[in-house]
């Protein structure tokens, strides 16, 4: 059964249109109780949320729900998705929520589940939440509703995790950090986390006003940090998104580090330790300059569909602990359940302390491929799998590259658009094969 609203994090979408209004959100909750139920007498839920105006919403909508399914609720306020997960795993939780559209702009929300283990939920647990979205409801009587409370140190206690993965040897004195959160849900986090752990920080992004969320600032939009780094002279720049499980990296001269670079760096830094990394897990974009260069240190490496869940399956079903996005979701599985940004900066941050270099040294073996990505849109009744020249250039292109760079065709999953990307060691290279792919699909 395919599923209605759930896409691959979570059900998203803009405040006042379906699916993200107060009551399809209270029936949402309300079914999510339903299935906790079948298993679980007095399930409670954790409730966190980022900056958006819209989560005060959505939160009473989601605590209305679960309570009337006479499921408890503890709320956590504004909390990085990685905290809702750390946090449901740490208090024995039944299930974990966050109210975030991520990335997105402020006029978007969104809601995602974290199982009692912090981890993301299957898809088998989404197809059985739709079909309790359409049974009838069943409200709980008085004596059986659940109840609902605060934890008022939620921030707190998610600081001294993020700290917990930095090791007690190691200290960030001396160094001067710019942190970015987005005006997000690390707004009052981040900051305390490098703080604490001995650097000097200056904040942008960290005044949010419940519509400023991801505005020129954060992961998606690197040059404000970039700009701050650099008008400040500080050692290194932190970005992180809206709900702070993606990062980006500055160096002093405004170089900036995407999540390619920062995966091979953390995969040497665990090498240089004396630690065994057998394999890492990127996507279908991460960079073949990566991929080459972790080969060439004898670590395997393996493309998962695009999507930090579907890295997080790879790693789990080979036993591994390293993996990310470009984009900046990175995963070390032996520090958190899920991606989260700012353990991800730790560990980078931890890296350089220890060796006492700069990411652009730890990364001199690196160059990484250029990229040419072109997006065609769909004719409606377009069948681009059928289209023979289309086939035919992209196997010419293929050998022609020869080792050197490759080429990704895939469909959106949102709109009626294909995405052709060509990565080679030549920019003009990738520029003109995927011009040559484009102009096969226009005219099939």
């Amino acid at each position: 059964m395919s599923r209605n609203y759930f896409g691959t994090d979570g059900i998203r979408g803009t405040v006042g249109e379906p699916p993200i209004t107060p009551d399809f959100v209270l029936r949402l909750a309300h079914a999510v109780g339903r299935v906790l139920k079948r298993t679980e007498e007095r399930p409670t839920v954790l409730i966190g949320k980022d900056t958006r105006i819209s989560g005060y919403m959505l939160e009473s909508a989601l605590e209305s729900g679960f309570n009337s399914a006479g499921v408890d609720v503890v709320l956590l306020g504004p909390l990085p998705t990685p905290g809702v997960a750390y946090l449901t795993r740490a208090q024995r939780a039944s299930l974990g929520v966050v109210i975030s559209a991520s990335h997105n702009p402020y006029p978007d929300n969104g809601i995602k589940f974290f199982s009692a283990q912090g981890t993301k939920l299957p898809d088998e647990w989404e197809r059985e939440v739709e079909a309790a979205l359409d049974e009838k409801p069943q409200w709980a009587d008085s004596a059986t509703l659940g109840k609902t409370r605060r934890l008022d140190d939620a921030a707190g206690r998610y600081i001294e995790f993020c700290k917990s993965t930095f090791e007690h040897d190691l200290t960030l004195k001396g160094m001067k950090i710019a942190v970015d959160s987005a005006h997000g849900a690390a707004y009052h986090i981040a900051p305390k986390v490098f703080h604490e752990l001995g650097a000097e920080v200056f904040c942008i992004g960290c005044s949010p006003d419940g519509l400023n969320i991801n505005d020129k600032v954060g992961a998606t939009h690197p040059e404000a940090l970039v700009s701050a780094v650099r008008a400040n002279r500080a050692d290194f720049g932190i970005a992180l998104d809206g709900d702070a499980d993606r990062l980006q990296m500055v160096d002093a001269d405004g170089r900036l580090f995407n999540g390619d670079e920062l995966l091979y760096l953390m995969v040497m830094d665990r090498i240089a330790q004396g630690q065994r990394v057998p394999g890492a897990v990127g996507t279908l974009m991460t960079n073949m300059a990566v991929e080459l260069a972790l080969r060439r240190q004898d670590v395997e490496f393996v493309r998962a569909k695009v999507g930090d869940r579907y890295v997080l399956e790879e790693l789990e079903k080979r036993g591994w602990l390293l993996g990310g996005e470009g984009s900046g979701h990175l995963l070390c599985l032996d520090k958190h359940t899920t991606g989260d940004g700012l353990v991800s900066a730790l560990q980078v941050l931890k890296a350089c302390a220890r060796s006492g270099k700069t990411m652009a040294q730890m990364l001199e073996k690196v160059t990484l491929f250029p990229q040419t990505l072109i997006n065609v849109r769909l004719q409606p009744g377009q069948d681009w799998k059928k289209n023979a020249r289309l086939s035919s250039e992209c196997e010419a292109l293929q050998k022609e590259l020869d080792g050197s760079g490759r080429v990704l065709i895939r469909a959106s999953g949102t709109e009626p658009v294909l995405r052709l990307m060509v990565e080679a060691s030549d920019g003009q290279v990738a520029q003109r094969g995927a011009e040559r792919l484009a102009e096969a699909v226009r005219a099939g």
